[in-house]
């Protein structure tokens, strides 16, 4: 079900509703589905905004827009946690004790990492952003908590699908079987990680984070609705 289609739904039901009646019923029908509507179509705008550029609206397209810095922040996440050099130390000292044909299992240091601060990065990308205003009416970025789990349930899942790939483990079999040599094995997987997030174009960053947060989003336009109606209600009575 779509919550943002419903919400407007009912309130431009309740308008219509509300300029067919007579009174006392015509005017707290019209205020509420009045105002419900202008809040839920407000904040629907707004979220779509976040993915998508409008014309002649600046800051629109958020996502696509802040496509570099997210990159850049995810792939220092990466690489700080991930693959630090304290984490390639040991698995290459695990390695160096085996025939050098053992497939690596990143499962456990995939559950262990804290994935939290990509989520942060996310978050403050959107707060910073000229949205930051509309989700500050809806408890900030207290209102994008739901979306933390999701976020990094599905972060960890693609870490894990690069990390087990043939072709990373490939790579980094032939780099440790040539050159033994710790340092230089975190450099190259630094370009590795680089590399892959070169191929990464802003439509994908965007299809990705869309998938996983759109459908929470819906709830800011439930909430506006609500809340606009409310708002509309009482305002009838004192006009």
């Amino acid at each position: 079900m779509n919550k943002s289609l419903v919400t407007n739904l009912i309130a431009a039901g309740l308008f219509v509703t509300g300029l067919l009646l007579p009174s006392p019923w015509r005017e707290p029908l019209l205020f509420t589905g009045l105002f419900a509507l202008a809040g839920a179509l407000t904040n629907w705008i707004a979220i779509h905004m976040l993915f998508e550029r409008v014309p002649f609206l600046y800051g629109s397209g958020v996502i696509t827009a802040r496509f570099a810095e997210f990159k850049s922040a995810l792939q220092s996440l990466v690489m700080q946690q991930f693959f630090s050099q304290e984490n390639v130390d040991r698995f290459f000292a695990e390695l160096m004790q085996e025939n050098g044909q053992q497939r690596l299992d990143f499962s456990d240091v995939i559950e262990a990492t804290d994935l939290s601060p990509a989520y942060d990065s996310l978050v403050a990308t959107i707060t910073e952003s000229s949205f930051g205003s509309v989700l500050s009416m809806f408890g900030g970025q207290a209102a994008l908590e739901p979306l933390r789990e999701p976020f990094i349930k599905k972060m960890r899942k693609a870490l894990d699908v690069v990390a087990h790939s043939e072709q990373f483990q490939q790579s980094l079999q032939a780099k440790l079987s040539s050159a033994p040599v710790a340092a230089d094995i975190h450099r190259h997987i630094e370009a590795m990680v680089a590399a892959r997030l070169d191929e990464l174009t802003p439509a994908m960053v965007k299809d990705i984070i869309q998938q996983m947060i759109r459908r929470h989003l819906g709830w800011l336009v439930v909430w506006g609705g609500v809340f606009g109606g409310f708002i509309g209600l009482l305002s009838s009575f004192f006009l």
